[in-house]
């Protein structure tokens, strides 16, 4: 521990140096002003949570376009460090930069690989636990103003009122059950047999994004060789150059496909199936499945009737991306219209309006109908027939939000991990 200690201080000084000895170096932003401007030859870590970030030992992060999206506060004498949103959420906290390369916003611009003369390529992380791609939309959840006032964005919505406690815990930390048996659950007739795999298990909450990019477990190196679907032209098109990069940080072509929208089989009113991003910190958990069984409840205090009709419901669920702002017992299910979140590669889809940045045309429909709950269905099928008029696909999977789920907004749940489904593996 005290060689690496030694290194990290050693890196930071290199950084330090060659920021200093930047003839812009006076525009170097402070650590946690959001608000300025770095110079291109300012050398910062570069990573990858979806887009390219770079991360300033001064304290600023950017896009690789030089647009602060946000800050990073080190600990004092080392590398480890939280990296916050402009609002002032925390995205990724312990976050190790000294593995990561070296760079400027010049050296980027020339097509320069950190280190090389060679081609920029796309960044290949060693595994999804070091690298974020795909950061969902689940970031920042306000405190609700009232338990009676439904005021809570359905998924993550930020409100001017943000409470320092709006990174709330889940209402049962994730447990693990490795020692539970394989058994069949109760299926009722025309479902597929959902067999417990016995491992992870606990309780939490669903929320929801569609941001369109390239998902993580698209990334071969992220899915143990078993990377998932990717698309181009309007998620239409299936692509299996799995070194495209993503549309979310102009790189690539490379998006989600409408085709992994939520979906229920003939014969099975009680389930669904849909693909769903899990906590970056887990790592390792592409292709992995989950059993969701809704317990009634919703959380941030949003229970209402929406949420109590979705009891004993359950959604099965795939892993195809990861997300730092998503929590344990968390599952961020991919739905069309849920909020784009932090990253939006939907701009070229031809699609109306998206909603609200977190939580998409469901919040909308909480404010407009003053947090109604039993006319949220009502205003939501509508927002999804019109944004989505032009892609039926699309439309059907955001309608799967009015319909099967009721219009609830982040429902609370058990999870057990499960075998997948062939009816999820066949569109993985």
């Amino acid at each position: 521990m005290k060689n690496r200690f030694l290194k990290s201080i050693l890196v930071l000084s290199t950084v330090l140096a060659l920021v200093n000895c930047s003839e812009e170096s006076t525009d170097a932003i402070n650590n946690g002003n959001d608000t300025a401007q770095v110079s291109p030859s300012d050398a910062a870590w570069l990573m990858n949570i979806g887009q390219d970030i770079l991360i300033y030992p001064t304290g600023s992060v950017t896009d690789v376009g030089g647009n602060v999206i946000g800050s990073v506060v080190f600990i004092e004498g080392t590398l480890l460090g939280t990296i916050y949103a402009a609002d002032g959420t925390v995205l990724l906290e312990n976050v190790d930069v000294s593995p990561y390369p070296i760079t400027t916003l010049e050296q980027l611009a020339a097509g320069i690989i950190p280190g090389s003369s060679e081609t920029l390529l796309p960044p290949m992380p060693e595994s999804s636990a070091g690298v974020l791609p795909g950061i969902s939309s689940d970031s920042n959840i306000p405190e609700p103003t009232s338990s009676e006032i439904q005021g809570v964005s359905s998924s993550s919505e930020k409100a001017n009122n943000k409470s320092s406690s709006s990174k709330a815990k889940s209402s049962s930390s994730a447990k693990s059950s490795s020692s539970t048996k394989s058994s069949s659950s109760n299926q009722p007739a025309g479902c597929p047999n959902i067999q417990v795999k016995g491992g992870a298990s606990g309780s939490g909450w669903a929320t929801r994004y569609w941001d369109c990019c390239k998902p993580s477990c698209s990334w071969t190196e992220n899915s143990g060789g078993n990377p998932s679907r990717q698309c181009t032209n309007k998620g239409k098109t299936n692509d299996t150059d799995w070194n495209n990069g993503s549309v979310c940080d102009g790189r690539g072509s490379a998006m989600t496909c409408t085709s992994q929208i939520p979906f229920t089989v003939d014969g099975c009113d009680e389930m669904a199936f849909a693909f769903a991003a899990v906590p970056a910190a887990n790592g390792g958990s592409c292709g992995k499945c989950f059993q969701l069984t809704f317990t009634g409840e919703g959380h941030y205090n949003s229970t209402n009737d929406n949420t109590r009709k979705m009891k004993g419901k359950k959604l099965i669920i795939m892993a195809t991306n990861i997300g730092g702002d998503v929590q344990q017992g968390q599952f961020d299910i991919m739905i069309p219209g849920g909020g784009v979140g932090m990253f939006n590669g939907c701009a070229s889809m031809g699609w109306g309006s998206q909603g609200e940045q977190y939580g998409g045309l469901l919040s909308d429909c909480e404010k407009e109908t003053g947090y109604s709950a039993g006319k949220y269905a009502s205003c939501l099928t509508e927002k999804c027939n019109k944004s989505f008029a032009n892609d039926e696909e699309a439309k059907k999977g955001c309608l799967f939000l009015a319909t099967w789920m009721k219009a609830a907004g982040n429902p609370e749940h058990n999870y057990v991990e499960v075998e997948c489904p062939d009816v999820l593996k066949q569109r993985y």
